[in-house]
């Protein structure tokens, strides 16, 4: 089949699966952002989300959309390296310097960074949460207390300082990842690219600002629902 055999079809394959993980990050910032207002709201969402049988559907779906991309972005980098031969380790000439964004060629580096990141991420919060529901257990907080293991992951600077460096990490793929994703699907022209770049630039940005204010009100105690969590409201 030409999605899975050709170059082009894997490179639709990565576009698809790249929207629809841009999607589910979307939902994802939207459900963080709950939680600066209300503990017991994301608290709902997160049982809502528990270990129930579409969730654990999805969460599977969703790491098969993750798996999908993250194999077929080394099998792409594989084939680029090995169509280009020698010639990858010539310096860009001057005319093509400009042209070349910083994202695009290391796009394999941060691919790297966002994987361990997403790892930490699993453990910090899959892990403790849907896996420890699933087995019947609980690991420091109940399950379905993600207010809780929010609190206690960002008063950690250490995983502060590494969410910022993957949250960083994430904004350099997406912004190019976006527009290269609908310039493959072919819904960009000479016109729409420059577009599609300024919207994917806009909404990346607004996106993982929306994470990175979470991390940050929560890591100095600045998020509105610290105050009224567990009752202690004024």
């Amino acid at each position: 089949m030409w999605l899975f055999n050709s170059s082009i079809g894997r490179k639709v394959v990565m576009s698809v699966t790249g929207i629809a993980l841009i999607l589910f990050l979307t939902f994802h910032c939207c459900m963080n952002i709950v939680a600066l207002f209300s503990g017991e709201a994301y608290n709902m969402i997160c049982e809502l989300l528990g270990a129930n049988w579409y969730a654990v559907v999805a969460t599977i779906g969703l790491a098969a959309l993750a798996v999908i991309h993250i194999v077929y972005a080394f099998i792409l980098t594989a084939q680029n390296r090995t169509a280009r031969g020698n010639n990858r380790y010539d310096v860009a000439t001057t005319v093509n310097a400009g042209k070349v964004e910083w994202a695009s060629k290391n796009m394999l580096v941060l691919g790297i960074i966002i994987c361990l990141g997403l790892l930490l991420h699993l453990f910090n919060f899959w892990y403790n949460m849907m896996f420890a529901e699933l087995l019947g257990t609980s690991f420091g907080h109940l399950p379905g207390d993600g207010f809780a293991f929010i609190i206690d992951t960002f008063s950690n600077p250490v995983y502060v300082v590494l969410y910022i460096i993957w949250l960083c990490a994430i904004w350099f793929h997406l912004t190019h990842g976006f527009w290269s994703a609908m310039q493959t699907l072919g819904i960009s022209g000479k016109v729409w690219l420059c577009r599609w770049k300024i919207i994917g630039f806009i909404y990346v940005t607004l996106l993982m600002l929306g994470f990175l204010v979470v991390v940050l009100a929560f890591a100095f105690k600045l998020a509105p629902s610290l105050y009224c969590y567990a009752g202690s409201c004024c």
